[in-house]
């Protein structure tokens, strides 16, 4: 290896205040601040990362199928700007993460925090996107865990290192692109034998690997396509474009999106019909 580093870790570990950013040692509110309440049942706050995509594209693909009571509002966290540690979203996710969703449909609002447990909770809530048989239950149940598992290494391992670390550590990025290769291959094996994580219906596991392994091999995801030669796992590629074809998920990838092509940001989300009225390309419009 050709890295080499003068660092000493220390006896103790202490916190850099005036290094900045996002990440802090512990955890609680830091400011107050209050969530917004739109008109549905379903009150969500998120971004359009990979996490947040997957419960949005949910959303849109239960009310695609009918399921009326999935009308949602979805309104964004600016991370950057520090809304995940105001005292309203610490109160509905105690871990400053985005997705969250408060359920208030019922006598007492329910949250419900962590992208898995929002696709479960939903899947279970509308009987939809979650096998009934035992057995195809389990497969999902176990791609879905598959992929919250992976996540970590995939995206605070070879993306930190890859895309956004400031200093380029080959030992990291080599660690983490084989481990990400490795992952894709898991992934391209599966795809081999079955038109979806589960079998032979899509369900909450592709929707949870879709905006992760999907937008890896699309290209979106990181810039690394090349670097991982994306090309060489042919049955993701397959299963990403026949997931990316549907409606619902192309609407799903808009929602809480602030950045890219105006056209496909849609800031906030309170109707169908604002996917039509209000992008930002349409907002930004002269009038």
């Amino acid at each position: 290896m050709s890295d080499s580093s003068d660092y000493t870790p220390p006896k103790i570990w202490t916190w850099n205040r005036q290094a900045g950013g996002l990440n802090r040692p512990i955890a609680g509110a830091t400011h107050d601040q209050e969530l917004p309440v739109g008109r549905h049942p379903l009150q969500l706050y998120s971004l359009a990362t990979p996490n947040g995509q997957k419960v949005t594209i949910l959303l849109e693909e239960l009310l695609a199928a009918g399921h009326d009571g999935a009308e949602y509002d979805a309104w964004p966290i600016r991370i950057g700007q520090g809304d995940q540690f105001g005292s309203g979203f610490v109160d509905i996710n105690p871990n400053s993460k985005i997705p969250a969703l408060l359920d208030r449909s019922g006598p007492e609002p329910v949250r419900v925090f962590e992208s898995g447990s929002i696709l479960l909770y939903l899947a279970e809530k509308f009987g939809a996107f979650l096998p009934a048989d035992p057995a195809a239950r389990a497969e999902c149940l176990s791609w879905l865990f598959w992929q919250m598992g992976s996540a970590p290494s995939l995206g605070g391992g070879f993306g930190h290192f890859y895309a956004f670390a400031p200093t380029k550590i080959q030992y990291a990025i080599d660690r983490f692109a084989m481990e990400t290769k490795r992952l894709l291959d898991v992934l391209d094996r599966r795809l081999a034998a079955s038109a979806y994580l589960a079998g032979s219906e899509y369900t909450i596991a592709d929707i949870a690997a879709f905006p992760w392994y999907g937008g890896l091999v699309k290209g979106w995801l990181y810039g690394a396509a090349d670097f991982l030669s994306v090309q060489d796992y042919r049955h993701v590629l397959r299963w990403a474009d026949t997931i990316l074809a549907r409606p619902a998920v192309q609407r799903g990838r808009m929602v809480n999106r602030l950045s890219g092509d105006p056209s496909t940001q849609l800031h906030e989300r309170h109707d169908a019909a604002d996917f039509d009225t209000r992008t930002q390309d349409k907002l930004n419009a002269p009038s």
